[in-house]
């Protein structure tokens, strides 16, 4: 009886959620009847909050200039405004100008209400003491989807606090180029991580209803192949035959669009020459058509602008937006004038547009708004206030930094240190906030930390904290740049009274283009030090806070042991403290493959052919030989795996196959560990990779427990892109693959 109420109530709600699209979509099509052309632009233009505050971009207290905020709404009728200007603003800042931008929609003949756009990329980056979580790189480490959607409903709470409706977020590029400055955006670089932690994601941001105070419109971005970039520098050129983007790229899209999504961000870039922007094979054949994304679709940072100015692609301003609209842009991000308004409207009127695909966009744009509940209440809501900042979001930011960590090396068992030890701890990144939070950190870059929490803790206080002051010394300053943090002599001298050197080392902040760089290799003055710190004769431990891999190649060796801390937030200091000293058993895995150097660059994925070395006649196996493999990541207790267990030595048509194993914690401490499945197609008629990840759980183990474990398949798990660029699933032998256990298995 249970069953049959329960199900009775789901049919309801999804009925209700029916009728309610629809009564959306009804209302979104009577008021675009109602509409001018010049109202129904409007709704297609995003401009930046600098054209509307006082002093534009020198604002640093969020206050608006009327006559500019009466031109925005008033005169250009814009539909979205985003962004913050010099930094994070307070909760009561951001009330104050929502509720400034919807009162000025009053004197407008509609009164559409704006819909504000933030990017709350590890939380809420733009909103004062706000809670900042790992960035994505960090989160696919923990191999936890539910800890990512918990610390996604914190995000969105914050946003919604703050008054915004719209995050531009999550970031769904796939992170196969280390170069890319976007990299520590990405899950890594495989795909199934991607699109399981994106369409967790996801369906955290929205799934209590876009008209609840805990709930956002997500955004996935970049469509399409944003991180493919030839040379890795930020919105350059991409080559991508369409059998690799529909393998590698698409498909957390493909997920993303069935997680729900309301909107995408598209690409910066061109794909073999035709900006993303332009393509309209991309936006509306595959986005809309094949995937059958009905939401939002918005540009990034002046892209429209640029498929005149720099892709050449479009002989003039007029013919760029033209281009751009008629490819399926429904939303330009223009975002520091009018100029697309004042294009698009002579567009439509010189007939180069035409007004079924204004329509279209505008009304998608309304339903949008409808869906947030912006006609009901425009203004920032008193209940979502009050989730903001809660004490239990520090707990779970703590909790998700945990987690992230991945201890890489653990020679000797070096670690963990007892509470006794002796510890220099040295490196730019000791005493930086910055470096511990990266991009997107109440600034853009990140890098001013007068904006942090005042109790965010560096690496030298949390370790100052967890074993007292007396055991504790450095040689560094605040400041990731400040030359003392770089003094060798100084670090030699200091290590005469130290039992271990923890040398804390990596990148600072930096975001999209000021992130590019030529190289990967560490700069040469933290070789340096590490190797300064090597010759004293202590042991050395490497922390590793930074956003791609950066190359520790000659200094490994030299190393005792290696942490890699990612970016992961308020509460990195405190995670890493808990690790070195065993407060917490690690149990991060890396998401993407640690390179040894730049002539090295092969995935874990890699074809049978990269899998080899050919020197003459001989064949060796050394074509994947990283510093650190992908899924690499230690612990201290170890875990044994028994024999795979097979529910049958076929597969066929539609059925599922059962894979079991069983995982003891054969150690001293209690663990968690993820239990990644792996399957290789042995033969096919495009090259099959050696392995793809296909499945994984995390579990926790206590020392000597035992637990069965297992996953289940069908022949979607075992598919790939052909020749012909169709999903398929070809008959014949696989192999599945836990740890250093395989079985076979036969495809029919």
């Amino acid at each position: 009886m249970f069953m049959k109420k329960y199900l009775s109530l789901s049919f309801a709600i999804a009925c209700y959620c029916m009728v309610n699209a629809q009564t959306d979509q009804q209302k979104a099509e009577a008021l675009v009847k109602k509409m001018t052309l010049e109202e129904k632009v409007g709704q297609m233009t995003q401009v930046t909050l600098a054209v509307i505050a006082k002093g534009g971009w020198a604002n640093q207290d969020g206050s608006l200039d009327p006559a500019a905020l009466k031109k925005a709404v008033v005169d250009y009728k814009v539909g979205s405004i985003l962004n913050a200007t010099a930094h994070a603003l307070p909760v009561d800042t951001w009330h104050t100008v929502i509720t400034q931008i919807q009162d000025e929609v009053k004197n407008t003949k509609l009164k559409i209400p704006v819909v504000y756009g933030l990017d709350g990329i590890h939380g809420q980056t733009y909103t004062l003491n706000s809670t900042l979580f790992p960035h994505n790189i960090g989160v696919a480490a923990t191999r936890n989807p539910e800890l990512a959607k918990a610390i996604t409903k914190v995000t969105a709470s914050e946003l919604r606090a703050s008054g915004v409706r719209w995050n531009f977020a999550p970031v769904l590029d796939i992170g196969r180029q280390p170069l890319w400055s976007r990299f520590p955006e990405t899950y890594g670089e495989d795909v199934y991580i991607g699109k399981t932690m994106g369409a967790a994601v996801i369906k955290a941001y929205e799934e209590d209803g876009l008209k609840n105070p805990t709930a956002v419109a997500s955004c996935m971005k970049h469509y399409l192949g944003y991180s493919a970039s030839r040379n890795g520098k930020d919105r350059t050129p991409i080559y991508l035959p369409e059998i690799e983007m529909r393998e590698y790229y698409l498909p957390q899209f493909r997920e993303a669009v069935k997680a729900g999504s309301s909107t995408i961000m598209i690409n910066s870039g061109e794909i073999n020459g035709i900006p993303v922007h332009a393509d309209k094979y991309l936006l509306t054949d595959v986005l809309r058509k094949e995937l059958g994304f009905e939401g939002l679709i918005v540009t990034d940072w002046e892209d429209i602008k640029r498929l005149h100015e720099r892709h050449n692609v479009a002989a003039t301003p007029r013919q760029a937006v033209a281009m751009a609209i008629n490819a399926g842009i429904d939303m330009s991000m223009v975002p520091g004038d009018y100029s697309f308004y004042d294009l698009l409207i002579e567009a439509v009127k010189n007939k180069e547009v035409p007004m079924s695909r204004i329509d279209d966009a505008v009304k998608r744009i309304l339903v949008l708004k409808y869906k947030l509940g912006l006609f009901d209440n425009p203004y920032p809501e008193a209940a979502a206030k009050n989730n903001f900042a809660k004490p239990e979001y520090q707990a779970l930011a703590l909790e998700a930094a945990r987690e992230a960590m991945t201890l890489l090396k653990n020679q000797d068992n070096i670690l963990p240190l007892s509470k006794k030890t002796k510890v220099l701890v040295a490196g730019p990144s000791a005493q930086s906030i910055s470096a511990l939070n990266g991009c997107w950190s109440y600034t853009w870059q990140g890098r001013e930390e007068q904006w942090y929490p005042a109790d965010s803790k560096t690496i030298l206080q949390a370790i100052r904290d967890k074993v007292g002051a007396a055991n504790v010394f450095t040689t560094t300053v605040r400041g990731f740049d400040n030359a003392v943090n770089y003094d060798a002599a100084k670090l030699t001298t200091a290590a005469a009274n130290a039992d271990v050197i923890v040398l804390c080392i990596g990148e600072d902040a930096y975001a999209e283009s000021p992130g590019n760089t030529r190289e990967l290799a560490l700069p040469k003055e933290q070789e340096e030090l590490a190797k300064a710190a090597a010759l004293t004769g202590k042991p050395v431990i490497l922390v590793l806070t930074e956003g791609r891999p950066r190359f520790i190649t000659s200094i490994e060796p030299s190393a005792k042991g290696i942490l890699m801390a990612y970016w992961s937030g308020k509460k990195t200091a405190e995670a890493v403290a808990d690790v070195l000293f065993g407060d917490y058993n690690p149990d991060g895995k890396l998401p993407f493959t640690y390179h040894k150097s730049m002539g090295e660059i092969v995935l874990y994925d890699r074809k049978p052919t990269e899998e080899v070395r050919e020197v003459f006649n001989d064949n060796i196996n050394t074509g994947y030989d990283p510093l650190f493999p992908f899924g690499h990541g230690l612990s201290y207790t170890t875990f044994e795996y028994s024999d795979i267990q097979l529910s049958g030595n076929s597969l066929s048509g539609d059925a599922k196959l059962s894979v079991t194993i069983n995982v003891k914690n054969t150690g001293v401490r209690d663990g968690k560990h993820s239990v990644e499945l792996y399957t290789r197609d042995l033969y096919a008629s495009i090259t099959p990779s050696m392995k793809r990840l296909r499945a994984f759980q995390k579990i926790s183990l206590k020392a000597g427990e035992s637990r069965t474990v297992t996953f289940t398949i069908d022949k979607n798990d075992l598919a790939f892109v052909n020749a012909q660029l169709k999903t398929v699933t070809e008959p014949g032998d696989f192999e599945v693959m836990i740890g250093n256990k395989k079985a076979k298995f036969e495809y029919k």
